[in-house]
């Protein structure tokens, strides 16, 4: 009993004490959840065998997080002794191919949770593999699975309708079409990251946004295609989303974001970089309905002012929920910024790279107020000091982490 709460390193120790210990430190019953990931260069396939072999059923949770050195046939035998896996986490084991996603279809009915990210042999046969076997699947990281297209989201949706989160970042063949098998067959769909998807335009987002009324977090950073429909769409199907990441898409408006202000009261998360057609009335927009908002990003927003600052640190969420704001490049803020933001209790952390009309003397005044805030900011020289010869000399600008 005491052992089964010692972690993987303990219990390694533990069973160098004594034969006794070692029946103990050993037993299956202690090895329901392992993470591999602080051994990550050591691991070889042998070693994840010999794991499976002693856990067998006890085994519920596995993380080979970065074991580049773990390979299919490893993984195979591990699914042959570990059919009770839960949680596989094989993020960047990229020596696997689609022939460990066939032994876990095989063997690992109860698969629940599935990491691939950056495994990059993966193809559409995996997805496939996985929608015959593994039918409660719930959780699917793919990010980085370049090779995978429509056809296999396809196939993964048909089998595996419960999915509640599922990451196809920077899987940049696919397509609308692959967005409208996921909103026709994923009604539990709680979040999509389709961050870098550069081909994905309005249709197949809507479609998400139909079918999937649960979705509280998207990420869409990158897919430059997207107009204000989709921040419609939103509004009208997902009033409970809390996190929005849209960064570098730079055709969405101040109309998109006030619907979907005024739509989705549960935001906590935004990032708006680099959309760069919005204004102080999207800010005001969100003072007023997003009680909630507590990361905000604008950074490169280049039309922000300090009035659309004023209105955020005087609305709902400035007192109590505000806690992370990012204003790199917004060349019109200025100290005034900094007051409005006094009354933000909860800000821990504030970026101001390159906001060229912030001073010292400014941040220093916000500190006074809130003493434990981590703020970014550059600052230069402004009149540097001439040197001997009377030429003046070049001063780099330097980072200031307050």
């Amino acid at each position: 009993r005491i052992f089964s709460f010692l972690d993987v390193v303990t219990l390694c120790r533990c069973a160098q004490v004594s034969r006794a210990w070692n029946v103990l430190a050993l037993d299956g019953s202690n090895w329901q959840r392992i993470d591999l990931f602080d051994f990550q260069r050591d691991i070889e396939g042998r070693v994840v065998e010999n794991i499976s072999k002693r856990c067998g059923g006890f085994l519920r949770k596995l993380s080979l997080r970065g074991c580049q050195g773990v390979g299919d046939n490893a993984l195979r035998t591990f699914a042959q002794n570990c059919r009770n896996i839960e949680v596989l986490n094989l993020n960047g084991c990229t020596k696997i191919t689609d022939a460990t996603c066939t032994s876990l279809s095989k063997f690992c009915s109860k698969l629940r949770h599935l990491d691939l990210a950056s495994c990059t042999s993966i193809t559409n046969l995996s997805l496939k593999a996985l929608s015959e076997g593994c039918p409660l699947l719930e959780q699917l990281i793919i990010s980085w699975c370049d090779q995978v297209t429509k056809d296999g989201i396809q196939a993964l949706v048909r089998g595996c309708g419960g999915l509640r989160a599922l990451s196809l970042k920077g899987c940049t063949q696919l397509e609308d079409e692959a967005l409208k098998f996921i909103g026709a067959h994923c009604p539990e769909l709680v979040t999509l990251n389709l961050q870098t998807c550069l081909q994905i335009t309005d249709d197949g987002l809507i479609t998400i946004c139909r079918g999937c009324h649960k979705l509280q977090s998207l990420c869409a950073s990158g897919c430059s295609n997207i107009t204000d429909a989709i921040l419609n769409a939103l509004g009208q199907n997902c009033p409970r989303l809390r996190i929005l990441e849209v960064a570098r898409c730079s055709q969405l408006t101040d109309v998109g974001f006030t619907t979907l202000a005024r739509n989705c009261h549960e935001l906590e998360k935004m990032d708006l970089e680099e959309c760069v057609q919005i204004t102080d009335s999207t800010l005001i927009q969100l003072s007023i309905h997003c009680p909630r908002l507590q990361v905000l990003s604008l950074s490169h927003c280049e039309l922000i002012t300090d009035d659309g600052i004023r209105h955020l640190g005087n609305g709902a969420c400035a007192h109590d929920r505000l806690e992370v704001i990012e204003l790199d490049n917004c060349p019109l803020i200025t100290d005034a910024s900094l007051e409005h933001l006094k009354s933000c209790h909860s800000l821990e952390r504030i970026e101001l790279y390159d906001c060229q009309q912030i001073t010292r003397a400014g941040i220093k005044r916000l500190r006074t107020h809130l003493p434990n805030i981590k703020v970014h900011a550059y600052f230069a020289p402004v009149t540097p000091p001439p040197s001997v010869g009377g030429s003046r000399q070049r001063f780099c600008r330097c980072c200031i982490i307050l």
